[in-house]
């Protein structure tokens, strides 16, 4: 294996985690965002506030998206070994 096939996995890698964890961190930014300005709007400073909708919001995200990160991991494991295999 060449080093170009090495950094070649790594690149896939990280383009993977990236797609997979994506939707979650969005979705953290959004509902952060939203109670952030909820909470300057109506002058309510409680910091754990914003704690459990967003462990709620990511949760139920995670759960929509499970499939595709599924399909996201399976598809570059059967790359991976499809490559060792030729190798």
């Amino acid at each position: 294996m060449s080093p170009s096939d090495s950094i070649d996995f790594a690149r896939q890698a990280i383009w993977v985690l990236l797609e997979i964890a994506a939707p979650a961190m969005l979705t953290a930014l959004v509902v952060g965002l939203g109670i952030g300005l909820l909470q300057a709007l109506t002058q309510i400073q409680e910091m754990t506030l914003v704690f459990v909708p967003k462990i709620i919001a990511i949760f139920l995200m995670l759960l929509i998206s499970l499939p595709f990160a599924g399909m996201a991991m399976s598809n570059l494991m059967a790359d991976i070994a499809q490559r060792i295999a030729a190798y």
